[in-house]
């Protein structure tokens, strides 16, 4: 077994395109029909980086529309709807069919379509007498985003300020913890595979985990059974492992400057679902478009980009080392090309002659689409690369990567040091982030130093709203380290041991930064996880097994069963493309070779997630004053 989540995704989405018919080998259905696909834009934002618009014609597609927007009656062509099971939706769709903009209608939910809905729609067909034009009606289970075949989002925004919000009530928790279980369910349904669950006791990722475990269960005693796992795939060194994590197990990752091509181009760029913008001209940071300026251009960034793949993880001077490489290769390929084309025969031309020149000149026509690809694939980099080059010398992000290395390695920074690139060139958000990474990696951060350090960024314009977060959380530690006692019943009571023993890890685990050969705490978790070893630091994590008995835990000898072959890791709260490099390395290099997919809430980047600690900052210091301050 071979977990690819980008393709199994795809395969479902396609067979959605051709009315849920079986597919052939050609790909395509047996019959071909001409279709109409309807989406909200949670479901545009899943098909975006599975298939172009090529592709859906392929699959018969001649138009996609929005649901929200005016659409003609197209009454001769059958309607694919592929949307969320949501009040709004469901409303619209009524609409259509009481309006009879198409005669033939297949209804995809991206998820569970819930009973009162599913009456809801029933009544509404029955009052306008429309109920003929809906042929079938699936429940998909596709709640999430592939964006590669060994990474997905449930893009789900603002899950870490929804989980930590002191003002959030009960049910906004529950809220958040069922969305994200949805999300979960509908991957694994999609791979087909019942996992074992591991997580660290406490927090958010312990309540996913009991709830994912809980509707699995219930789910594998129903009648519909959406997981073709063979029985004979029970015992847990054959299934996958599902680790989850909460964002707070090491929280300075999701601030941290980065060096390595794929996570900086997602960080100072904004790459978002494989496709990034940049301005035409440096000048228009992350893509923001300047007066005056030539238009900006985007780029696909995706698996089927071979300098993507093969260059992801490599440091930024060494990108664009390769990217002069590449372009003096395509020059010289192309110099040979004309100098088999453009040769002239002196004397009398001979059949040989001609029949050499007539094949040289099909070499040459045969090799230009690949050269073309080739060129356009290094126009693309040059671009990407360039506008890097801009990001980076415009706000010193090569210094605040190497100072935030340096205080890691060395837990403490010179105080002196650190005034100095705070009063230094650089956004004041880069500058916030740089004191989060040594409030972090300081085990006792000397209050001179951090008042200093407040002072100069109060200076520089910087919002301390983020940093007043972390270092509440850091104090919090202290002071809640033996608060784990308490009644479970109350969702809220997580925020306690979240409290009492998740920074600690923070701050262990954000002295291990991917760089220098260090592995990220989560890499080190995961590796621990799936090896399984007795005595390792991951062996009190909750384990979970939706396939045996209920409460029955698990002794010993099955949960040190193993190595586990694949694994699928999970951060509630957030992630980013630094965590999954670092997973992929340990795939990579681990004999024999593992798979590892890697999925989050959401891809967040450092200025997105900066914006939630600000907001649960702002929230902390009301609270303090007895005033309520709501999103």
């Amino acid at each position: 077994m071979f977990l690819n989540v980008k393709i199994k995704q795809i395969d479902a989405v396609v067979r959605m395109l051709n009315l849920n018919a079986a597919v052939g080998a050609s790909g395509t259905a047996d019959e071909e029909v001409y279709k109409v696909l309807i989406l909200d834009r949670f479901c545009r934002d899943i098909i975006s980086p599975l298939l172009r618009v090529s592709d859906l014609r392929k699959h018969g597609i001649t138009l996609h529309l929005m649901i929200d927007q005016e659409r003609q009656s197209i009454p001769d062509a059958p309607a694919v709807y592929f949307v969320q099971p949501i009040p709004q939706n469901i409303q619209r769709i009524g609409q259509d069919l009481a309006r009879g903009v198409y005669d033939n209608v297949h209804l995809n939910f991206v998820s569970s379509l819930p009973r009162p809905l599913l009456e809801e729609l029933a009544s509404a067909c029955i009052k306008t007498e429309s109920l003929h034009r809906i042929a079938k009606v699936y429940d998909q289970y596709l709640e999430f985003v592939a964006l590669e075949s060994t990474m997905f989002s449930l893009a789900q925004p603002l899950v870490y300020l929804q989980l930590n919000d002191p003002t959030a009530q009960d049910k906004d928790v529950e809220a958040a913890v069922e969305g994200i279980v949805s999300g979960l369910f509908s991957v694994l349904a999609t791979l087909g595979v019942v996992p074992i669950i591991r997580c660290p006791q406490g927090g958010p990722a312990e309540m996913v985990a009991t709830q994912l475990d809980a509707r699995l269960r219930d789910h594998l005693v129903s009648r519909n059974n959406l997981f073709s796992e063979p029985s004979q795939l029970a015992s847990s060194f054959q299934r996958p492992l599902l680790c989850l994590f909460d964002r707070n197990f090491e929280l300075g990752v999701a601030v941290q400057h980065v060096f390595t091509y794929r996570p900086l181009v997602h960080d100072v760029l904004g790459l978002k679902l494989n496709r990034v913008v940049v301005s035409a001209e440096p000048g228009a940071a992350g893509g923001v478009p300047s007066l005056g300026r030539k238009p900006q251009k985007s780029f696909e960034l995706d698996e089927g980009d071979p300098f993507w793949v093969a260059n992801g993880g490599a440091t930024f001077p060494k990108v664009a080392e390769e990217v002069e490489v590449q372009l003096a290769k395509y020059k010289k390929d192309i110099e040979e090309v004309n100098k088999r084309t453009s040769g002239q025969q002196v004397g009398e031309i001979t059949d040989e002659d001609l029949q050499g020149n007539t094949k040289h000149l099909m070499a040459a026509v045969g090799s230009l689409p690949e050269l073309t690809e080739r060129k356009r694939n290094i126009d693309k980099h040059t671009n990407i690369a360039t506008a890097l080059l801009h990001e980076i010398r415009d706000r010193g992000i090569d210094g605040f990567y190497l100072a935030e290395e340096e205080m890691v390695a060395k837990g403490t920074a010179e105080r002196a040091a650190l005034l100095g690139a705070i009063n230094g060139k650089g956004r004041p958000e880069d500058k916030v982030r740089l004191a989060i990474m040594f409030l972090l990696a300081t085990e006792q951060t000397p209050a001179a130093d951090l008042e200093a350090v407040e002072a100069a960024l109060t200076a520089q314009g910087a919002d301390l709203a983020p940093l007043h977060y972390v270092r509440k959380l850091k104090s919090l530690n202290v002071q809640l380290a033996s608060a784990h006692a308490g009644s479970k019943g109350n969702l809220l009571d997580w925020a306690d041991k979240l409290y009492g023993q998740s920074i600690s890890a923070v701050t262990a685990g954000v002295k291990n930064l991917l760089s220098s050969g260090r592995q990220l705490a989560l890499t080190r978790a995961v590796e621990g996880l799936m090896e399984a070893k007795p005595g390792s630091e991951t062996e009190q994590y909750l384990f979970l097994d939706p396939r045996g008995p209920k409460g029955g835990g698990a002794d010993a000898a099955v949960r040190n069963r193993g190595p586990f072959k694949e694994a699928i890791v999970f951060m509630v709260g957030g992630g980013n493309y630094l965590e999954h490099q670092g997973l992929q390395e340990l795939a990579s290099k681990s004999q024999p070779q593992k798979n590892i997919l890697y999925g989050a809430t959401e891809m967040l980047t450092a200025t997105e997630f900066l914006g939630q600690l600000s907001e649960l900052g702002r929230k902390m210091t009301a609270g303090t004053t007895g005033a309520v301050s709501l999103v």
